[in-house]
């Protein structure tokens, strides 16, 4: 079934835009994905999995949320007569759950190592030799 998934993904660089292109490129079963405006990602694909691409994206970029999903049918030529058009269920947009912060640093944090543990050292006026 081929269907159209529209992400919410914090690209506030080009290195992000660039990252998040990569990962979801290796998606099994994808047709084309797009940047749509700022923050969007549209991907079409056959029998892609919303959920796990929305994971992925957040352990490996940053904020990802999933806007919208609807089936994609082929166009069929149209007939002369006028048909019934099908009532289709509306999409609900959700509010996301977290707003991506203003600041982000495209997640390449440097954290420094742990300070070595403390050190003691007792020095007695001691006569023995084997300590």
């Amino acid at each position: 079934m081929k269907q159209k998934i529209v992400i919410k993904v914090c690209l506030p660089c080009d290195r992000c835009r660039t990252k998040a292109m990569e990962l979801i490129a290796k998606a099994d079963g994808l047709i084309s994905v797009a940047i749509a405006g700022d923050e969007k990602l549209e991907v079409v694909g056959d029998g892609i999995d919303p959920v796990r691409l929305v994971c992925h994206l957040r352990k490996k970029l940053c904020y990802a949320d999933i806007l919208q999903v609807e089936e994609v049918k082929d166009k069929k030529p149209e007939d002369k007569a006028p048909k019934k058009q099908a009532q289709q269920q509306p999409v609900v947009e959700h509010p996301p759950l977290q707003s991506c912060p203003g600041n982000c640093y495209c997640h390449y944090h440097y954290h420094p190592p742990p300070p070595p543990p403390p050190m003691i050292v007792c020095e007695e006026p001691n006569g023995c030799a084997i300590m």
